[in-house]
């Protein structure tokens, strides 16, 4: 079929509802969002509330109904892309295109695992558009949502995707393309029905020969997280901190024991993503301050097991446990002195820093304030408001990835606006995450046994908020010695259970989720805006699979946790 006819088709059949009826409105619809993403310098990814807000005003300027707004979402989402998209090599771009193109009743092509298997017979457009893309380097794949699409992505395979799909599957996958800040264009079909559809054939075609003269490279987390890792090994802790005795030796071998190590990794993402020329090369001195960041981090984590008695950490005895509260503690102070004997190390002006310093200070003090009121509450433990908990959360976790963010942006040389997005971004980032923590142990999943009800929970605060007078009963007695003894921990899980209690919680930390791609709105650096919205996907493992419009779920589904 050839690129008239095909667009031929589309006049036999008029678009469905939400779509504007004419080519010339979708051209020029399309013109007004470029236009209007040029005047604001709209950086990706952008949000669905971003979108809807941007789309709506998209209509107003274009003069058309507001039940285009959906389409709409789609051109001002493209432009916002396209650039990114048209640097990115075709080796490293995915064409993905719909079945539904094709008529079912004669076409002899047949399917794998991966989709349709075309016999490039002329019947339909995709095989011109497959023949044409893969001669000029992509990969193509004639099946929406097919489940390999997320793994090319996050293989490092894939960096960018042209889709062509309808407009429901194209709603379904955006939260996924958005949660992992992947450059896409997207081609609306005209209508769904997956049987004999049509779509703005010159759109498909400009969209796959979008090419520019400087290319770009989506910048690898992964590879970055490895970067991140190799200075954590005990050999290269040691060329940064001195062992001449005891306590040195103890703080390596805490330094070097396990961890998710996300705030040095944080600093990592926030100093590459905003650092112009060699992406791949980390100054020596974002080393130093990463690794300060952590030594920041271990230090707490150090105080904090003395200061709740806990006996495990990263499943083997808490140093405490071990050696002992005196030597411990002093292992403790001994990593505080080395994070901030590190920062004067670095090579660079006095005023960054004095800057650093600060950063580290503010950040020191707001965590021990956090863990202060939830030492006060331990000492005398009651009934815990939500907004009391989460007071104390953001306290608590906060600070640190704010510092993190803030190391690598102030090495960078960024400017304050930056340093206020960081710091909203950080504080739901932490919130979320200790919700997420919460729910891990409520579900079995952290290092100890269970849900801790004798520490500050959001789970306990949210149910004692929605109990009844006899589920309020069994948990308030977890607090004081009623006359038959305090709440036993199965009793509480049961109470807990009865309520489903983890899905308010998983509500409320989706919601903190969203407070932290909020804040991301602020920025106008794409990479890092970029980098921390994959950033969120990558702490809360976001990734799920779906399937075209009609298709059913099989077990080759794969779930996973929720967040």
């Amino acid at each position: 079929m050839t690129n008239d006819a095909a667009n031929a088709v589309s006049s036999v059949r008029p678009p469905q509802h939400g779509i504007p009826r004419t080519r010339r409105e979708r051209d020029r619809l399309a013109e007004t969002a470029a236009d209007y993403v040029r005047a604001r310098g709209l950086v990706g990814p952008l949000s669905i509330e971003e979108l809807q807000t941007h789309s709506l005003a998209v209509l107003e300027q274009a003069r058309l109904d507001g039940q285009y707004r959906d389409f709409a979402a789609i051109l001002v989402n493209n432009a916002v892309w396209r650039d990114t998209v048209a640097g990115i090599p075709y080796e490293k771009r995915l064409l993905l295109l719909p079945k539904c193109l094709r008529d079912p009743r004669e076409c002899p092509a047949s399917f794998d695992e991966l989709g349709l298997l075309c016999e490039h017979c002329g019947r339909c457009p995709n095989g011109q558009y497959k023949q044409q893309a893969e001669e000029l380097g992509y990969a193509v794949l004639i099946a929406e949502g097919s489940p390999v699409v997320m793994s090319l992505i996050e293989a490092g395979k894939i960096e960018a995707v042209v889709g062509v799909s309808c407009m429901s599957v194209l709603e379904r996958v955006f939260p996924y393309m958005e949660g992992g800040a992947v450059p896409g264009v997207a081609i609306p079909l005209l209508y769904d029905g997956c049987v004999m559809t049509s779509v703005d054939s010159d759109w498909v075609w400009d969209a796959i020969y979008l090419t520019a003269d400087e290319p770009v490279r989506r910048l690898d987390l992964d590879g970055l997280r490895r970067q991140v890792d190799e200075w954590f090994t005990r050999e290269a802790l040691a060329q940064l901190l001195p062992e001449t005795g005891q306590a040195e030796s103890v703080a390596l071998d805490w330094m070097a024991a396990a961890g998710k190590r996300w705030r040095p990794f944080l600093a990592a993402c926030a100093y590459r993503a905003l650092v112009e020329g060699d992406g791949e090369r980390l100054d020596e001195g974002l080393r130093r301050a990463a690794v300060a960041v952590e030594c920041f981090h271990k230090a707490s984590l150090i105080h904090d097991d003395i200061e709740d008695g806990d006996e495990v950490r990263y499943g083997d005895k808490t140093l405490h446990a071990r050696y002992g509260v005196p030597i411990a503690l002093n292992v403790g102070d001994l990593l505080l002195g080395e994070g901030y004997r590190l920062l004067a190390q670095i090579d660079a002006p006095a005023a960054v820093k004095e800057q650093l310093f600060a950063v580290a200070a503010a950040g020191h003090r707001d965590l021990c304030v956090g863990q202060g009121r939830e030492l006060a509450w331990m000492a005398g433990p009651g009934v815990l408001t939500v907004e009391s908990v989460l007071e104390i959360f953001e306290k608590k976790t906060a600070p640190a990835f704010e510092v993190a963010l803030r190391f690598g942006a102030i090495l960078a040389g960024t400017d304050d606006a930056v340093a206020r997005v960081l710091a909203e971004y950080s504080r739901a980032l932490g919130v979320a995450y200790q919700i997420r923590d919460d729910i891990e142990d409520y579900y079995g999943w952290g290092d100890g046994e269970g849900l801790d009800v004798m520490r500050p929970s959001v789970l306990m605060a949210m149910a004692h908020g929605l109990a009844d007078m006899r589920q309020r009963a069994i948990l308030e007695k977890t607090w004081g010695d009623g006359a038959d003894g305090p709440a036993t921990q199965e009793d509480i899980q049961a109470v807990l259970a009865q309520m489903r209690i983890d899905r308010p919680a998983l509500n409320l930390m989706e919601s903190y989720k969203s407070r932290a791609i909020g804040a991301l709105a602020g920025l106008r650096n794409s990479n890092l805006k970029s980098l921390l919205r994959r950033v969120i996907s990558k702490i809360f493992g976001d990734f799920e699979l779906m399937g075209c419009c009609d298709d059913h779920p099989t077990g080759h589904d794969r779930g996973g946790r929720a967040g």
